[in-house]
C-alpha cells in the first residue's frame, strides 16, 4: 500500500510544484520518505488548506552547493534565496517531486478541523496513517478515474 505524508509550504511553492516548475522539495533535515509515498501538499495561510499532492523520489542529500548543483534549475529558488536558506547548514535534503496534480477542491483548514480532531498543520512532514480520518478526507477528494490511472503510470514507472 502507498505511504503518504503530509507537508506544509508557502503557496508560491505550492504553486510551483503543482505547475511543474519546481520538482524536488527541499529541506534543512532529510525527510524519510520512501519513494513512492503520495505527498499532500498544504498551503500554510492566508490559504490554509491541502490543495494537491505529489508523488516523492528518492530522497538526496549531500553539501548545500552540491545539492545546488544537481537541482538548483528546479528548487523554484534563485541561487541567492536557495544558499540563505541553507546557511548553517553542513547538509540539504532534497526530495524530488512527480506526477503533481491538484485537487479539484482544496480542503480548507476548516473543514480538516472539522473531519480530523486535533488537527494541525505539521511544522516539517507528517506520515497519514492508513486508517486515519486524514487520509480518508484527502483520498476522497481525489477525481478517481484521472488519478488512479496517472498514479499508477507514475508509479510503474520509477
Amino acid at each position: 500500500m502507498t505511504q503518504h505524508v503530509l507537508i506544509s509550504l508557502e503557496e508560491r511553492h505550492a504553486n510551483n510544484i503543482l505547475a511543474g516548475i519546481k520538482t524536488v522539495e527541499l529541506r534543512r533535515r532529510s525527510m524519510h520518505v520512501a519513494p513512492g509515498t503520495l505527498v499532500w501538499i498544504y498551503v500554510k495561510k492566508p490559504v490554509g488548506g491541502v490543495v494537491g499532492f505529489a508523488i516523492a523520489g528518492e530522497r538526496y542529500a549531500a553539501t548545500p552547493d552540491t545539492v545546488w548543483r544537481k537541482f538548483g534549475p528546479v528548487s523554484g529558488l534563485a541561487r541567492k534565496e536557495f544558499m540563505e536558506y541553507f546557511v548553517g547548514c553542513k547538509e540539504a535534503s532534497a526530495m524530488p517531486l512527480g506526477a503533481p496534480m491538484r485537487l479539484p477542491r482544496s480542503v480548507g483548514l476548516e473543514e480538516l478541523r472539522e473531519n480530523v480532531p486535533g488537527f494541525h498543520p505539521p511544522q516539517f512532514y507528517a506520515r497519514v496513517d492508513e486508517e486515519s480520518p486524514l487520509r480518508n478526507l484527502l483520498t476522497a477528494r481525489l477525481p478517481r478515474r484521472h488519478a488512479a490511472s496517472r498514479l499508477t503510470r507514475h508509479l510503474v514507472m520509477n
